[in-house]
């Protein structure tokens, strides 16, 4: 098993030292830049003031982002699973009516 590495992430002007095992790496790069783009925004418009309340602000919307993401997923995977149903039951139907 690969040893964790330490990878410098800057967020907000802030570097942070985060662990994790070489193959995360660039995940983890990737969240820490989303995470830094929406703290930024956050400040940008100004009525959030505050390291934490921003802090905050960021992980409510990015929350809000995956649960609506999630919800969205189970929505298209039940539409298509609807959709396999409907076909394999035409599939079905043409089946028997071949066999007759």
């Amino acid at each position: 098993m690969n040893q964790p590495l330490t990878v410098t992430l800057r967020i907000l002007d802030k570097e942070y030292q985060v662990a994790c095992p070489p193959e995360e790496r660039y995940n983890l790069e990737e969240a820490a830049r989303h995470l830094d783009n929406t703290m930024r925004d956050i400040r940008n418009r100004g009525k959030v003031v505050g390291l934490e309340r921003i802090a905050v602000m960021a992980a409510l919307n990015i929350s809000h982002e995956m649960l609506s993401g999630n919800l969205q997923k189970g929505r298209l995977m039940s539409d298509q699973q609807q959709q396999i149903t409907e076909l394999t039951n035409r599939l079905d139907q043409a089946l028997a009516r071949h066999q007759e």
